[in-house]
């Protein structure tokens, strides 16, 4: 989750205690955190990581709240993109990425090479997700965790994620760095701790995966998650196209159902090769290779925008399940590079 998410249900939904006891297992928290050390301890966590960073700790009702108010998605139609975008899309977070592309300009052939992913992409990330670092969460990871773990609807992600980071104390991270968004995403990435363990890198050569503070560390583990995720150098996320009169996208839904996210997958038309949709009259108004499999996108119905998507779109998808956060990604990537 991105904390911009985050945030704005922390500022409009908060629920009283009450609900957190309603919600938690019949287990004390403490009770509780004694299993959890156990597990840690099992998994090869130090002695002295386990009695710093779980001694003391109190369930965050606040946490709680934040989570069982989130939305749902119940609506059989999808809200339109053009209002996301005008909101994610502002003249602010464009100017803003564009200059911080232009200040860290010298490091990032050398990501580009190592990892095949434009570093377009790796900004528009960071952009969306911390608004280039200036805001990355300010709740104790542990604490969060350890709440939403002993709430016990998703126990066994919460837990997994906190001896995730239990490890990461192991591996030398400060625990005064351990800060982020309610639901345990931290840095400038926002990062959940098992993705962290798994991908983040160095990217300045000293030794640390610095992804609180240091712009060549997080550059450089956006990059490795995306090459992780399936990255395909060499091709755009998607271009925009004109369609000619009269052709129907939903001639061409798709028959096939998508194992994760696929109320998100749904919305997409068969995949064909860009020469295959150009000879139905689909013009695409970027470089893009004839060969190269795509899906027809339109949002928000007929006479509005249109896209084709390839593969690294789905990519894209991977670090957010959202049409909505992936395409704000891709044209902000594009707003980057110009």
């Amino acid at each position: 989750m991105s904390l911009r998410g985050a945030a704005l249900i922390a500022g409009l939904l908060i629920l009283p205690m009450p609900a957190m006891q309603a919600n938690a297992q019949s287990e004390s928290f403490d009770a509780y955190m004694q299993t959890v050390a156990s597990h840690a301890r099992a998994q090869g966590v130090s002695e002295a990581t386990i009695g710093r960073m779980l001694t003391g700790l109190a369930a965050n009702p606040r946490v709680i709240a934040l989570d069982t108010s989130q939305p749902g998605s119940q609506s059989a139609t999808p809200p339109p993109l053009a209002p996301y975008l005008a909101q994610h899309l502002g003249a602010s977070i464009i100017s803003r990425g564009q200059a911080r592309y232009a200040q860290l300009a010298p490091m990032l052939p050398a990501i580009e090479r190592r990892y095949g992913v434009p570093a377009p992409i790796l900004f528009a990330i960071w952009g969306h997700e911390t608004n280039f670092g200036s805001y990355v969460g300010d709740f104790d990871l542990a604490r969060s965790l350890a709440t939403l773990a002993w709430e016990g609807r998703r126990r066994d992600l919460f837990e997994g994620e906190l001896i995730a980071l239990l490890k990461m104390v192991d591996r030398g991270v400060p625990p005064e760095k351990l800060k982020g968004s309610w639901a345990g995403a931290f840095g400038y990435p926002q990062f959940l701790p098992s993705v962290y363990l798994r991908l983040a890198v160095d990217g300045d050569g000293d030794q640390r995966a610095d992804i609180f503070s240091n712009s060549a560390d997080t550059l450089a583990s956006i990059a490795n998650y995306f090459r992780d995720a399936g990255w395909r150098p060499g091709e755009p996320w998607g271009v925009r196209v004109s369609l000619p009169a009269g052709l129907r996208p939903e001639t061409f839904a798709t028959k096939l159902s998508a194992p994760t996210c696929q109320k998100v997958h749904a919305r997409h038309s068969q995949w064909k090769t860009v020469g295959q949709w150009r000879a139905l009259g689909v013009m695409p108004q970027a470089s893009i290779g004839d060969g190269v499999l795509a899906s027809l996108f339109q949002p928000d119905g007929p006479g509005t925008p249109a896209y084709l998507l390839t593969g690294n779109y789905r990519v894209i998808l991977q670090y957010n399940c959202s049409n909505y956060y992936a395409m704000s990604v891709g044209l902000l990537a594009d707003e980057i590079s110009h």
